[in-house]
């Protein structure tokens, strides 16, 4: 679940050719842009934030450079994308955003 923070003063449209990464999160896309992810949400931009820590239970792969899974700067860490996921490092294991 993410918060409902919207990023105020967001001229940019994204979309698919926008060149900012897609991230399929659920029933939405959130576009990687300036270590943010935002998403499209009754004609503003949203911050997608996690709003929770939900750890991804059994996720025995590491994570990291030339891991093979996309990496996204997120605010101050990295984010994995893996199977419709976003991973970040937590306390020695993986939060699943």
């Amino acid at each position: 679940m993410t918060s409902h923070l919207e990023h105020v003063s967001h001229p940019h449209v994204h979309g698919p050719d926008c060149g900012h990464t897609q991230v399929r999160h659920g029933d939405h896309v959130e576009y990687a842009h300036g270590g943010h992810l935002h998403r499209e949400h009754g004609g503003h931009w949203d911050e997608c934030e996690p709003g929770g820590h939900v750890p991804h239970e059994g996720h025995d792969h590491r994570h990291g450079e030339g891991c093979g899974h996309e990496s996204v700067l997120h605010g101050d860490h990295v984010d994995y994308l893996h199977d419709g996921h976003r991973h970040a490092a937590h306390d020695g294991h993986w939060d699943d955003h």
